[in-house]
């Protein structure tokens, strides 16, 4: 079960100029290597008479595929530096291109590395970013004696209520952390005395802003 991880909002665009050279950062979440590729691609594409779009990607659970790419700049002064921005950021299944349009004044390879290391920073921070947080989807059934106190404690309480279906009993849907699942059960079982009906419907990453 994949554990909670950080990621990009979705697309994010930037721009950043030194030395005359503008750096255009795109940034898009992408989940496969294959929306990564596409993604580098058609900003390629709108970008065809930019000196270079170097890109970087990080996808998977265990960050199991990090591509990088220079795309004509001196090795590793452009994809690293913004594959090093991800890894430090913590970020998964994120892809980046920093277009640069060459302002006509040589950065060096230092300068290269800050620039499309601050490029990529800005791009993030256009984007924003989340932390997904997989949560256990409850369901718990009382009948309508309970009602008023399990909705008054759950609508003040940490856990997100998803919706309440009146039925023959009372159906209450809300979604609870998954490492806090002893927890919630010991704490709705204490609220009624036992009487309620318990049981996990599905899992979900849900979304937060960090």
């Amino acid at each position: 079960m994949r554990a909670n991880y950080r990621t990009v909002k979705g697309y994010g665009e930037s721009e950043y100029v030194i030395q005359r050279s503008r750096f255009i950062t795109f940034v898009m979440r992408v989940e496969t290597e294959e929306e990564a590729l596409d993604f580098i691609n058609n900003i390629k594409k709108m970008h065809h008479t930019a000196t270079h779009n170097c890109s970087a990607y990080m996808i998977g659970e265990h960050d199991d595929i990090q591509k990088a790419n220079d795309d004509g700049e001196p090795s590793g002064t452009a994809g690293v530096p913004i594959l090093e921005v991800l890894k430090k950021q913590k970020l998964k299944d994120t892809a980046i291109v920093v277009t640069r349009y060459y302002g006509g004044i040589k950065l060096g390879g230092g300068g290269l590395i800050r620039a499309y290391g601050r490029a990529a920073s800005d791009g993030i921070a256009a984007a924003g970013t989340v932390e997904c947080r997989l949560h256990f989807l409850m369901k718990v059934t009382v009948d309508y004696t309970w009602l008023g106190k399990v909705e008054n404690e759950v609508r003040q309480s940490p856990y997100i209520l998803d919706a309440i279906n009146y039925m023959e009993d009372v159906d209450i849907l809300l979604y609870v952390p998954i490492e806090d699942e002893d927890e919630f059960l010991e704490w709705m079982n204490e609220m009624t005395n036992g009487q309620a009906k318990i049981s996990s419907v599905s899992t979900k990453f849900l979304e937060f802003n960090v």
